[in-house]
């Protein structure tokens, strides 16, 4: 697997799978990568978790530009995301900071494990769930504008204190919660909003594990080499992609992963 500076095809390989499904969905960026790292390329959980963090902010920052060509991004979404997650992620890494190095590997194993559960449920039941929210706002009344905006800053506090500690969650977490908070928006200016707001998420997380050595350079360049070309042409296909074609994928796909990870 050594080849020149470090460049390895098969850590490129995947990243252009994962970035291919992070433009399209919004989802596969920790849901994926962290556990493909952690499982077939036997990193460290610590290393996974913050070299994909960076990958992923570099990743989402292509989507960024091709949803925003798109006029796919609501920016006063982003913008309420934002106020939750950022001071979340501060805070966390703070607190994960003296200890991060010295974390044991099967406790993070089976944090991202428990995580990847959770989305993987979300996934596979999110149109019942959608459906269900539904009926009650039908009932009840939908949220005011104020209780919306936050609402949403309150689920930016979850990501960003759940990506922080497991890079898992941003997408999957964050679009089904956003189109219950949102059933107006159409699905792609939700995915393009959540891919938006990941950007600064990651970005700062990845720089805080960047500074305790959490994060190795050489692995992330050969993935971001994959997933830069990955990440623009799913963004460009999001559009026309239906939502049903790879959520029961995906889904199947992570709950494989998290068992393996919770079982070995």
């Amino acid at each position: 697997m050594g080849f020149i500076n470090g460049f390895d095809p098969l850590y490129a390989a995947s990243g252009l799978f994962v970035g291919f499904l992070v433009g399209m969905t919004g989802v596969g960026g920790g849901s994926l990568m962290t556990p493909i790292l952690v499982v077939f390329f036997g990193v460290h959980p610590v290393t996974a978790v913050g070299t994909d963090l960076l990958y992923a902010a570099i990743t989402k920052s292509v989507g960024t530009a091709v949803h925003g060509f798109n006029r796919t991004v609501n920016w006063r979404i982003v913008k309420s995301l934002a106020a939750g997650s950022i001071p979340a992620t501060l805070i966390t890494l703070w607190s994960v900071s003296g200890h991060a190095k010295t974390t044991g590997p099967s406790n993070l194993t089976y944090a991202i494990g428990v995580m990847l559960l959770v989305v993987a449920v979300l996934l596979l039941f999110r149109p019942y769930l959608l459906k269900t929210v539904s009926r009650l706002q039908e009932r009840h009344g939908g949220l005011s504008e104020r209780n919306r905006t936050l609402a949403t800053v309150a689920l930016g506090v979850v990501l960003g204190t759940l990506v922080t500690l497991t890079s898992v969650g941003a997408g999957a977490m964050g679009v089904t919660v956003l189109l219950v908070l949102y059933p107006a928006l159409k699905v792609t200016d939700i995915v393009g909003s959540d891919i938006v707001h990941a950007v600064p998420l990651t970005l700062i997380a990845g720089a805080g594990y960047w500074m305790f050595g959490g994060v190795d350079m050489p692995m992330l360049g050969s993935l971001l080499v994959g997933s830069i070309p990955g990440v623009i042409v799913g963004s460009l296909l999001a559009p026309r992609m239906p939502d049903g074609v790879l959520r029961p994928i995906l889904a199947a796909t992570l709950t494989a992963v998290a068992l393996k990870m919770l079982l070995s």
